[in-house]
């Protein structure tokens, strides 16, 4: 029965050999080498070409003695290693047959080294080798295929070089459809041939810059590519050590880039940024690749701020700007993250210009990507990440709520009325209409209404018409819709433009030149100082569409200069390293800084708060017309009263829907959500103190008010009267609007404390009276 089995098994290699040798271009020694002139052409003189009929089968062939040897265990004898190895070496038609057999061959190769076993062998396999190294550009360039062998035979060098065997395995494994048990020591021979004899790591280095990027990268392009041998060397930082600059390869690979998102983009961008910023050896601080400079940047944004008709004008992809965009923030957040240790080597890389950022539209390519996320990977959420580190005024939760309003079903309903009448309108059309504000209103009201048709992109070559002219709308007897729609208009382009935008609208609500010498305020100056956009036109305070607007820029200014402060801390970091040698420690400077940020970001807030309070205060002339804003509370109760022959006075001053009384509860809103962000606001601001009169507002509007029942006692026991009398009358209106236990608590200790007051003996100590 074994004789049996083994004359089977006998009979089946027999059979196969006999179809290896079928199938081979000429039947070869190892030894031809030798016989042949030493002057002649290897490859052309001795060796003849497989034939392309021959391909498919020969490939079929090579899989299946890989998986007779790997997985069944079968131990070639010399015949078979013989013509295995001249099956091997052969060389195809440049087709991507001929393409998938060559990468088969190698890969087998690397996976059975005991084919090769004499020198003769050897240098056979060395002369296939360096036919291959000679012969891929030709064959990628006939066949068609992107993903060809000579990227195989790169990333396989690289793996040699920076000796990650297991790596080089699971290549071998995936490229041959199976896996094979590979001993890491059986590629030792292999790799000396590799490191020493045909790719030294100069030579890799020099090669790979010279490999064209593959066009209109993608994740359909499978296979080994160009950017796994760039990522691969840069992570050795193969570059850097030889002086080969990749930052052009790298920039032209970004530019070549489609949907759906290939999955090695973002670790090569990441490991570039790391490159750039973190030298090689601390020996060679300079060792650092270049980075991408600002120009190249703004040519990929080229033509992407005239809107959506511009679409056709760009000359780079969505992905390709969306990955420059990446980059960009990537570099400035590892910039600031490694500030200390680049200032303690004495290296300061460049960051890039506020100017720069300022052209780059952050929002709208973001809202691009949100639009794409299943094609962009996990770009879309790497994005968002970084925009909430650097820039959380963009992130802000109103204008994604209010996205989902303009992108949902309504939009496309709306899209549906769209007629080529209002496609129509130019910007120099809608200013004219504004020049004739004062006396006619209905065309700039028409076009208006046409223009809400539009997308947030095709609105934007409008948005400088629409900003310059808002001063014109604090006029008296500008229709209220008129407002209602700029606002509106407004808000549609802050989710594609906002920086931009606010600054825009900034400039234009400045008070007027008769008050005022006019200031053209930039992104920086808002970013330094926020309250300036509180520096307005003063009746901008008595709009409410127009202060819903200021408002809005107000927050975003807020969380901006946050941002900017936290990131001048780090960016000046390098300035603690020298005091701290001499004084009390490494820590103290850090910590004073720190505090001292805070302490000018509460002021700030603070401040902010108290400007938006005085602003609800009733001016003389509301007080003499009747405007009664003394309390929201008394105001809402009588409102139930009002009968229906109160009707017609709806929209009289001293109504509930007067100006004043929309602009307080615009306010009441932004500081509910500023108390909710940092309670400590609501302390700061309390033990300020403000108009007493305001009480009634801020208690019944701003539904965070509850957390000053917190530090009542607190309050109370200030040693100034005003205080005092300030936090008992604050206690009894949130005892009114919060009937708590909590409340019944401290206002027994208020009536204590107002007993004391009223009798004059007041004790040393009125915290001993607290509960």
């Amino acid at each position: 029965k074994k004789e049996n089995v083994s004359s089977v098994l006998w009979q089946m290699r027999r059979q196969l050999l006999l179809e290896l040798m079928g199938i081979l271009p000429t039947v070869r020694s190892t030894h031809i080498v030798e016989e042949a002139d030493a002057d002649m052409e290897p490859n052309v003189s001795v060796y003849s070409g497989l034939k392309e009929e021959h391909v498919v089968k020969a490939s079929a062939l090579l899989r299946l003695y890989c998986a007779l040897m790997g997985i069944a265990g079968l131990k070639p004898t010399d015949e078979e290693a013989e013509q295995l190895l001249q099956l091997m070496t052969s060389r195809p038609p440049a087709t991507p047959a001929g393409v998938r057999f060559v990468s088969l061959s190698f890969c087998m190769l690397l996976a059975f080294s005991t084919l090769v076993s004499t020198p003769e062998q050897e240098q056979l396999m060395v002369m296939w080798l360096g036919w291959m190294i000679k012969e891929e550009a030709y064959f990628e360039s006939i066949s068609g295929v992107s993903a060809s062998f000579g990227e195989m035979l790169l990333l396989v060098a690289m793996y040699f070089h920076s000796n990650q065997l297991s790596a080089i395995i699971d290549l071998v494994c995936s490229t041959l459809g199976m896996k094979i048990v590979i001993k890491p020591s059986s590629l030792s021979r292999m790799k000396t041939i590799f490191t020493q004899e045909i790719f030294t790591e100069q030579v890799v280095t020099a090669h790979a810059v010279r490999v064209p990027v593959t066009g209109n990268l993608s994740a359909n392009i499978t296979g080994f590519l160009p950017i796994h041998c760039i990522y691969q060397l840069l992570r050795s930082r193969s570059f850097t050590k030889h002086k080969v600059s990749i930052k052009d390869w790298i920039y032209r690979q970004l530019c070549e880039t489609t949907t759906p998102l290939h999955p090695q983009l973002l670790p090569l961008i990441d490991v570039y940024i790391n490159s750039i910023l973190t030298p090689a050896s601390k020996s060679n601080p300079e060792a650092t690749n270049q980075p991408v400079t600002e120009q190249e940047i703004l040519n990929v944004f080229q033509g992407l701020t005239g809107g959506e008709n511009a679409r056709a004008n760009q000359r780079h992809s969505i992905t390709a700007q969306l990955l420059v965009l990446y980059y960009v923030l990537s570099y400035e957040e590892a910039l600031l993250a490694n500030t200390k240790t680049l200032a303690a080597m004495q290296k300061k890389p460049k960051s890039y210009s506020s100017a720069l950022m300022d052209q780059i539209p952050i929002k709208y390519l973001i809202r691009q990507a949100q639009g794409l996320q299943q094609e962009l990977g996990g770009l879309h959420s790497a994005l968002l990440r970084l925009l909430a580190t650097n820039y959380p005024h963009l992130c802000i939760v109103d204008d994604w709520i209010c996205e989902e309003q303009i992108t949902g079903t309504d939009a496309l309903l709306r899209r549906m009325l769209l007629t080529n009448t209002a496609k129509n309108h130019s910007s120099k059309q809608l200013q004219e209409a504004f020049s004739m504000l004062p006396g006619n209103h209905t065309q700039v009201m028409q076009i208006l209404e046409h223009l809400t048709l539009l997308s947030a992109g095709e609105l934007i070559p409008y948005a400088e018409v629409l900003t310059s002219n808002m001063n014109q709308l604090l006029n008296t007897g500008v229709p209220r819709r008129i407002l209602q729609t700029v606002n509106k208009l407004w808000m549609v382009l802050n989710t594609v433009m906002p920086r931009r935008l606010w600054v825009m609208t900034v400039n234009a609500l400045q008070p007027s030149v008769k008050i005022v010498r006019q200031q053209k305020y930039t992104q920086n100056d808002l970013m330094i100082d926020p309250l300036i956009v509180l520096r307005c036109d003063q009746r901008v305070h008595r709009c409410p569409p127009v202060m819903d607007i200021t408002l809005h820029m107000l927050n975003g200014y807020l969380l901006a200069s946050k941002a900017y402060l936290s990131s001048h801390l780090k960016e000046t970091a390098e300035q603690d390293i020298r005091p701290s040698q001499n004084m009390m420690g490494p820590e103290a400077p850090e910590v004073t800084r720190e505090e001292l940020k805070n302490a000018l970001l509460a002021a700030q807030d603070s401040a902010a708060v108290q400007i938006l309070l005085e602003i609800c205060l009733p001016t003389e002339e509301e007080k003499a017309q009747g405007s009664n804003s003394h309390s929201l509370l008394k105001n809402i109760q009588s409102a139930a009263a009002i009968g229906p022959q109160s009707k017609g006075l709806e929209e009289e001053e001293d109504s509930l829907l007067c100006n004043l009384r929309e602009v307080q509860c615009l306010i009441c809103c932004l500081l509910h959500q500023m108390y909710i962000a940092d309670p400590n606001i609501v302390k700061l601001v309390h033990f300020q103190g403000y108009p007493c009169e305001l009480l009634s507002l801020t208690v019944a509007g701003i539904p965070s008010m509850h957390i000053c029942l917190d530090f009542i006692p607190e309050l109370i026991a200030q040693p100034e009267l005003e205080k005092q009398i300030f936090a008992i009358q604050l206690l009894s209106y949130l005892c009114i609007q919060y009937a708590l236990p909590k409340s019944l608590s401290v206002a027994r200790l208020a009536i204590n404390v107002m007993g004391t007051l009223l009798t004059g003996k007041q004790p040393d100590n009125i915290k001993t009276l607290e509960y």
